[in-house]
Order: C-alpha cells, then structure tokens, then sequence
C-alpha cells in the first residue's frame, strides 16, 4: 500500500520524522530518498538545526529493492563525503545542495536527503504543528489527477467552499495534474515570502464544472490527534502525525474517557513525528518500562516511558502499509509489551535515524546514523511489523471492536 501523498498541510499524514532531541519532524516526520526534494515530496507545506537533532525520513511510495542502489557507506563516511562535496562545489562557484544531493544517491543512504533553506524550515515549522497555508489535503490519482482528501475546518479552503474529492487543476495558473509533489507543495505555500494574507489562486473542478477562487494564506494548526466513538462505546483516537503536543491531546482525550471503555488507536497512514511524542503516548497506556532502543554510530541509548500510565483498559492499535518510523515504534513498544493488540496490515518498515546536519551554502543534508528497534530487540526497516490480526479495509474497525470485547471491554 502507498501512503497518500499529502502535498498542502502537516496536519493529515505529514511524514514529519522522529525527532529525538531539539539538540540540533517529520514526520516526522521515511522515504527512499533518490533526489534532495524527494523526501518533501509527501509531507510538506507549511513548515534552523543546531548540531544534534535526530529525525527520520519522509514516506515515498515504495521500498527500494536492494539491487536498485549502491551499498551503503558508514555513516561517519557518507557524513564527511556529503559535506566535502558541497564545499567543493561552494568553492567553484556550483550549488553546494546539487553536489550533496549527488553524494547522497553515491552513499547508499536509502533515506538520506538534501533539503534546501526553504525546505528545511518548512519542515521544522511542520513539526511544530503550525503552518501556513490554505487548510487542505491533497493526493494523486493512478492517472495524475490531483485530488482533494481533506479540508480543515475553518481554513481558508472550507470558507471558499472547497471538499473532499473536488480536483486541483492549477495553482495561481500552473497547472499540477502530473506535477511531483514537491512543486505542489512550492505553488501552495508561495514560496519564501508567503505569509498569512498572501494570496493564491486555485482552480478547481467538481463533477465537471471548473472554478478559480483566490484564497488568502492563513496560520493554522495542525490537527494530528481526533477522537470519537465507535458503535458499540469504544474511544477512538486516531493520530495522524506526532507533532507537538499530540502525545499530551492522547492523554487528555483518554483521561475524559470514560473509565471502563475500550481503546482503538488508530495509527493507520501515520507516518511519523516526534519520537518524543511517540514516547509520551507510549507512556499514556504504559506503567513506565522500555520503549525503544536505538543506536547512534554504534553508541547504544534507549527510550523509556514514564510511569503511571493506564495500563487496565483493553486497547487494540490499527495500522496499515503508510504507518510508518515513530508510529512503528509505538505500535512495536504496545505489542512487545503485551499493552495491545494490533490489527491491521504490515508497517511500511522505517526503522532509521537521521541526523541533519548544516552544509556550506545553506542547504541541509539528512543522513541515516541509526537504527531503532521494538523492546524485543526486532529492527523494523525495511521489513515493517506484523500485526496480531490481519484485516483491511471496512473490516478493520469491526474487527477492532470484537477484539476489545474479547479483551473485556464493554464495548
């Protein structure tokens, strides 16, 4: 399964890598990187680095099979040549992100990436669950059709009328059927200099009839965490990125639940975030104990929940193909731990750390430094988790409530 391709806001699916520390996401906020915009290609719109901070990548739409890129160098080895080779390029009057960019693809580093000035900060501004933008979600179609998903409430897009399944022809006059990603992203945003009140227009088209409307830019916030209520009484709280904040909104919506209700945890087309939001959810359901370990160039270091979480309400976690990196962990950490069961379909598999790291001329550069691994010691990347209980489709959430009743839910 592909994830979808969220090319406006964070807010639905936005890759926003697992960030470690704000030492130095996507995403959180995870995919094969082949070009130095691909990883943005999926998650950004709206979004510096000091020297430390641990991301992963963004979600692509396939794995890449072994034979489709070189070995992969040492990380310390990768990290100097990409470096090296923008400085050279900054040197000879070239661009040093191209240069970067090249030795990345020469590393072997399926999920190291270039991220120009602009990029980055999206990114990092994405991460932060804020962003500017029109307050819609948008993917491609098999025949290169750019869909709407999602509009936000009460953003720009909603109050001029647009919804889900309407179609992007052309923003402010470029049309984006068959555009990558990335540069639906660059037209939505508008660019460095967009700001709230900056103005774009977008043409759209809905059961044939064709419009254009100039909508005004506007800060918004992410709405990662949802919550609700099945049939037959059980919570749901779906996640779809760990952004900031998300893992205090899944204890305050589990607190208000009621005592004896079930829990689904959505994480189904999560593809990641926060490590430490992943963590603070973790700890929601968790009485302290192991979350993770994962190394960093060979230097072991482990993540830990905090104590005191609820650990009596049954709890069933859906994944499916675009769950990915931090959602992974957590969903790895519940099922290890014997918290959860999970039903779905096998994770997509982004089990890496990265590492940005500032080059000369601006850019920063992504590289794989790590891997994370569930408290029994299984590496997700590249191989995804196994659910419990394997369903798709409609059949998920009727399956996740039979299993809550199982598990003694009165639900």
């Amino acid at each position: 399964m592909s994830p979808e391709r969220p090319t406006e806001s964070p807010p639905w699916g936005a890759s926003l890598c697992p960030r470690l520390t704000r030492m130095s996401g996507l995403s959180a906020f995870s995919r094969p990187r082949a070009g130095r915009r691909g990883a943005l290609a999926l998650a950004l719109v709206a979004t510096g680095v000091a020297a430390a901070q641990l991301t992963c990548g963004l979600p692509g739409d396939d794995r890449p099979a072994a034979g489709d890129r070189p070995a992969a160098q040492a990380p310390a080895a990768a990290h100097d040549a990409v470096v090296e080779a923008a400085a050279r390029a900054e040197a000879d009057g070239k661009s040093g992100a191209d240069a970067a960019a090249e030795a990345v693809s020469r590393s072997g580093d399926r999920w190291g990436t270039v991220y120009d000035p602009e990029e980055y900060a999206a990114f990092e501004q994405a991460l932060d669950g804020r962003y500017t933008g029109v307050g819609l979600r948008v993917r491609a179609r098999a025949d290169g059709a750019v869909e709407v998903a999602r509009v936000q409430e009460a953003g720009p897009a909603e109050r001029a009328g647009i919804h889900p399944g309407d179609l992007l022809r052309a923003i402010d006059g470029h049309q984006v059927t068959g555009l990558p990603s990335t540069d639906v992203v660059r037209l939505l945003r508008g660019g460095a200099d967009a700001v709230p009140g900056s103005q774009v227009a977008l043409a759209t088209e809905r059961s044939g009839r064709a419009r254009v409307q100039t909508l005004s830019r506007a800060r918004l916030h992410t709405e990662s965490v949802t919550v609700g209520r099945l049939p037959h009484g059980a919570v749901r709280i779906k996640v779809t990125a760990f952004t900031k904040g998300s893992g205090d909104e899944v204890r305050s919506a589990l607190a208000a639940a009621p005592g004896r209700a079930g829990l689904v945890l959505d994480l189904r087309g999560n593809s990641g975030g926060l490590v430490t939001e992943a963590v603070t959810t973790a700890s929601t359901l968790l009485d302290g104990g192991l979350v993770a370990t994962y190394d960093v160039r060979g230097e072991p270091r482990s993540l830990h929940a905090r104590p005191g979480g609820d650990t009596g309400r049954p709890v069933v976690v859906l994944v499916d193909g675009a769950t990915m990196s931090a959602a992974e962990l957590l969903a790895g950490a519940l099922q290890d731990r014997g918290r959860a069961v999970v039903v779905g379909s096998r994770t997509y598999g982004k089990g890496s750390v990265q590492m940005p790291t500032r080059l000369p001329g601006g850019s920063v550069a992504e590289l794989t430094v790590g891997h994370y691994r569930t408290p029994s010691g299984r590496g997700l990347d590249g191989r995804g988790l196994t659910p419990d209980l394997e369903a798709e489709g409609g059949d998920v959430a009727e399956r996740a409530e039979k299993v809550l009743s199982g598990l003694g839910s009165p639900s």
